[in-house]
């Protein structure tokens, strides 16, 4: 482990006590507020039996939601996540003290806690995060390949919720002539596109001996490396490169988990799914479920089940097509069911018949699968997992990304996978209700890219 590795550790670490005491200290004041100097005993006592268990769900719901993770987070970001995390935090505490039978817990208590604990938490982490972009600053990128990969990857950057890295040199040729003549210009290299290897490798020895960082794209080769078992045998260690499957120990865990899941989140949707057929029987002609031919393991085709916000006749002209921006075909309730993502909660349906899972990539249509798996020869392994109802791809990337950026993002789960990292995707996907930007469709002038008149470029 090297000193930075070392540092961040300790930094979160730290970070993450003064989260603790700080939300120990919104108990303890909203204990005061409720009853003043006079707190009843039992009520207290109530709480220091609980307050191990209280706080290490604390801590684990924090991680879970990559709180202490700073680097591609804004200020906006934090007060969603406090927030979020602070109402499963009532939740969590409520089925603590019922579990540890220690009913005396007042839920006032927990009422104003909710409030007190937001209120400091999301001022605590704003000193934080200003004291985290003051000192780390703003890091100075290379970019490095073909023109075409750049500039997707200029874009990408200068769509970034904040100005942690910024793109000063682009190289689209002569990559190691230009990456060392400029050295003392940038902090970080990236790699966006395929190099010779001969020339890789020196741009890799010249990085390293500099101390520069060095940022790899998603492409095959360098996703295949993710993941891999170090086997040692006799005098030499070898990689041995892992496939895009999940093991079938696994597979097993998270299908019981699914039919788990999907039981209790029908239950809990019920409300909801029953007030939302009413409403899209009553504002638009058609039916209330809309049927659609998705593919998912090994490539089977399924019926998915979504809430209609579309017209019935949506495509009746046109044909398979893409949602976009401001869809005309979209019904006045459909903006609102697709925005709050409502219109896919039927799929709990389809993932208890086992066509899909509660977590993986999303299932898309015959059609689209054809037109994809020609241009792309990898997309066929995404179909060696079940599709899903919220996936990698939704929580860390952007409804608008296209094809390819979503495959990567779904190999990568693939390759990734745990059990934890499904829980981890299932409490994020909260967050993503409230970004505005993760349930538009793609528009098309977001797919016209330039390069910015401001980066200097190297040929």
């Amino acid at each position: 482990m090297n000193q930075g590795e070392k540092f961040s550790k300790t930094k979160k670490f730290l970070i993450g006590t003064m989260d603790v005491i700080i939300f120990h200290i919104s108990i303890l004041l909203s204990f005061y507020v409720q009853f003043g100097q006079n707190v009843p005993e039992r009520n207290m006592t109530t709480y220091t039996s609980a307050l191990p268990y209280i706080m290490i769900l604390f801590v684990m719901l924090n991680i879970l939601f990559g709180v202490y993770i700073l680097y591609n987070k804004s200020l906006t970001d934090f007060i969603y996540l406090t927030i979020i995390t602070q109402l499963l935090m009532v939740v969590a505490i409520m089925a603590v003290t019922f579990a540890g039978r220690w009913f005396a817990f007042p839920r006032s208590v927990l009422l104003i806690t909710l409030v007190v604990s937001s209120i400091l938490l999301i001022c605590w982490r704003a000193v934080i995060f200003k004291v985290y972009l003051k000192f780390s600053g703003t890091k100075k990128v290379m970019v490095v390949g073909e023109e075409s990969n750049v500039i997707s990857a200029v874009m990408n950057f200068n769509q970034a919720k904040n100005e942690r890295h910024k793109i000063e040199l682009v190289a689209t040729d002569r990559f190691f002539k230009n990456i060392q003549e400029n050295l003392n210009n940038f902090d970080i290299v990236y790699l966006a596109s395929h190099i010779d290897e001969e020339e890789k490798i020196k741009i890799y020895d010249l990085l390293i001996k500099n101390e520069k960082k060095i940022f790899l794209n998603t492409s095959f080769e360098n996703l295949i490396l993710v993941n891999p078992n170090i086997m040692n045998i006799e005098d030499e260690s070898i990689i041995e490169i892992s496939n895009f499957r999940i093991s079938a120990e696994d597979g097993l865990i998270k299908r019981m988990l699914d039919i788990v899941f999907s039981i209790i989140l029908i239950i809990l949707s019920s409300p909801i799914m029953l007030v939302t057929a009413v409403l899209v029987k009553l504002t638009s002609k058609g039916p209330v479920l809309y049927k659609q031919v998705r593919i998912t393991l090994n490539g089977k085709e399924f019926n998915v089940l979504k809430f209609r916000s579309m017209s019935a006749t949506a495509e009746k002209d046109s044909g398979p097509v893409l949602a976009s921006s401001n869809d005309a075909r979209v019904t006045t309730i459909g903006k609102y069911i697709r925005a709050l993502r409502i219109d896919e909660l039927p799929q709990l349906f389809n993932v208890l018949k086992g066509d899909m899972s509660v977590v993986g990539p999303r299932p898309e249509r015959p059609f689209f699968v054809d037109q994809f798996k020609e241009e792309n020869k990898y997309y066929y392994l995404r179909h060696n997992v079940r599709a899903g109802i919220t996936g990698y791809a939704q929580v860390y990337g952007k409804y608008a990304s296209d094809f390819n950026s979503k495959l990567n993002f779904d190999l990568l789960y693939i390759k990734k996978y745990s059990i934890l990292l499904d829980i981890k995707i299932m409490l994020q996907t909260i967050k993503i209700l409230f970004d505005k930007v993760s349930s538009k469709g793609l528009d098309e002038e977001e797919l016209v890219k330039k390069m910015p008149e401001n980066i200097k470029v190297l040929r």
